[in-house]
This record gives C-alpha cells, structure tokens and sequence, in this order.
C-alpha cells in the first residue's frame, strides 16, 4: 500500500512546529491518554459484571488495540518526528493492552472467587496485570482455575508479542519513515 498523496495536512502543520513544542505536544498526548484510559477503567462498574461482558470487552479492546497499532504505525511512517510517534504509540498501547487484561481479572475475580482466591478490585486487577507483563509473578495474585490460568496464559503470550511484535513493527515504521526523509527526532532549530 503507497500513500501517493504526500502528507495530510496534520503532519505539514506538524512539521512547521519547533522541536520543543512537539516534544511537549506529544508529552500531553501521552499524559492525556494514558489519565483518560486510567480514569474509564477505575470508573467503570467491573465487579458486577458477567461473563459474557468479560469476553466481549476483551476481544473488543484486543481489536481496537490492533487498529490503534495499524493507525499508530501508519502515524509514525507519516510524522516528521517518527521517533517521538513511536514512543507516543508505545506509551498509549501499552497501557491499552493491560487495563485491557486488569478489567477482565476483575470481573473474572467478581464472577467466583474460585478465580484467583477471592474478588479483585480494580487495583488488584490493574497489579496482577502488570505483574504479569513484567514477568515478575510475587505470588500474592494467582490464578487458582482452569479458566483464570488460561487467561493469564493468553496474556504471558499476547505479552510476547507485543514485546516482539509490535515493537518491530513500530521501530520499523520509524526506521522506513528515516530512510524516506524523516527526521530522527527533534532538530535544533536553524
């Protein structure tokens, strides 16, 4: 797929920025992004949900995870600052992807405390999750059911891939968008 047309009128006006000011715009992108996916999912009402809400929220979100990636890759390939889009993309998928998997531990710890030994509040959702990614495991969460191990196990390789995966493919896209002419990053001003 080639995108003929050049630039879209969001990148020019993009690339007219001092280097500063994009590194702040990006910074309250992040910051904006990441509060707004904390807020929702501290908000919404996990613990009274039901099953079939769990499954649909996370194949739901797992979609709408890999648009935003298809979306944040096609960005960084158009941005004049490709290196600041990547970090832009990785700090809103990343966070994305766990509250993904912390909202669905909570309604499954909701659902039976046969789950993980008790029901999760959003915290204790938000903890295993990330525990879980980083590969750290403490042992004071665990899942105790088939179910809950299944899930956790398609978290650890989901986890995998975003660390390969969508890493490569996002580093690629800056690495593409430099050979065409990008910039590395901000420049100082001339």
């Amino acid at each position: 797929m080639t995108d003929s047309a050049g630039p879209g009128p969001d990148t020019r006006r993009e690339a007219r920025l001092p280097p500063h000011r994009m590194i702040v715009r990006v910074v309250l992108r992040i910051v904006g992004a990441a509060t707004a996916l904390v807020a929702v999912y501290f908000l919404l009402p996990l613990d009274h949900s039901s099953a079939w809400f769990a499954v649909t929220m996370l194949v739901i979100g797992l979609l709408v995870f890999i648009g935003l990636v298809a979306f944040q890759v096609r960005s960084i390939f158009r941005s004049p600052f490709p290196v600041l889009r990547a970090v832009e993309a990785l700090t809103t998928s990343v966070p994305l992807f766990l509250l993904l998997f912390a909202g669905t531990y909570v309604v499954m710890g909701a659902m039976s405390a046969s789950n993980f030994g008790g029901p999760l509040t959003h915290t204790d959702g938000l903890y295993f999750a990330v525990t879980v990614f980083a590969t750290v495991g403490f042992g004071d969460v665990t899942a105790k059911s088939e179910v809950a191990r299944l899930v956790v196990t398609g978290q650890m390789i989901a986890d995998l891939v975003i660390l390969g995966l969508a890493i490569k493919i996002i580093m690629g896209a800056v690495g593409r968008r430099r050979q065409s002419g990008g910039s590395s990053g901000p420049q100082p001003p001339p």
